[in-house]
């Protein structure tokens, strides 16, 4: 009798990515039918997937602008004769990369956000995620928290803290290291006694290296962002600014101790 392959976490998202072939696909939904904690984190997947395609549909099925025919590019290519077959190519090429990233980029929200903007998008994003999970909000508890410090500064190559918020009523309940457009960050959560969540993101900024802080709002979550010593942080909830102000104030203060 053929012993089962355990299901790893590349046959979750080939699972979702309907790319398993039928039998195992059974395998998978057989074990997801034995695991609800781990069905409802798929069928999170999903829904991002679903989300996701429902954006960019519409833009797949728009027609191609004629920017883009093949015989406009040769046609604009060969108008400059500068420096003979080189000049011509590299204009070719230009002129297609240029286009292209018209077209792919003209469906996304203008003047998408970068820096401290886009730190704050990114903690509010995977505050929507995580912070309403009430199975497996975080992948390494609170008790282990010296386990989850160790694998998010080795991950973000940067020595990170869990701040420490029982002073002001909120409890840490662990975290995981999630993925950003900028790469990995290391997201922590807490909560207070009326289950409200708080959620710290961190992670490393290319360009700003102290950026006082600001607030930022995001689909009815209050935030705060910052930057200290080029790693950038994030403290969102749905809660008044007033009452997280503060709160992020006294990561800051933490944070500075570590730095």
């Amino acid at each position: 009798m053929n012993q089962i392959r355990p299901i790893s976490e590349t046959d979750l998202h080939a699972y979702v990515d309907l790319a398993l072939d039928a039998s195992r696909q059974a395998e998978v939904e057989a074990y997801l039918a034995s695991h609800p904690d781990v069905a409802q984190r798929v069928q999170g997947y999903m829904s991002q997937r679903k989300m996701l395609r429902d954006i960019f549909d519409p833009i797949a099925q728009e027609p191609i602008p004629a920017e883009l025919s093949l015989a406009r590019i040769v046609e604009t290519a060969r108008r400059p004769r500068l420096n003979g077959w080189r000049s011509v190519a590299a204009a070719a090429l230009l002129l297609t990369a240029g286009a292209a990233a018209g077209w792919f980029g003209h469906g996304l929200s203008p003047g998408t956000s970068s820096g401290i903007a886009a730190l704050a998008e990114e903690a509010s994003d995977n505050y929507a995620t995580y912070g309403s999970d009430r199975t497996r909000p975080v992948e390494i508890k609170a008790a282990d928290s010296a386990e989850l410090v160790k694998w998010v500064s080795e991950r973000l190559r940067h020595s990170i803290s869990a701040p420490d918020l029982t002073a002001s009523g909120y409890r840490f309940m662990g975290g995981r290291l999630v993925a950003t457009p900028h790469g990995p960050a290391g997201l922590f959560m807490y909560d207070d006694d009326r289950s409200t969540r708080l959620v710290m993101l961190v992670r490393p900024m290319a360009a700003e290296k102290d950026t006082p802080m600001s607030q930022q709002g995001n689909g009815g979550v209050a935030g705060f962002a910052w930057a200290q010593n080029s790693i950038g942080y994030s403290l969102v909830g749905a809660t008044s600014p007033e009452i997280l102000h503060p709160l992020a104030d006294e990561i800051r203060k933490q944070s500075a101790k570590n730095i």
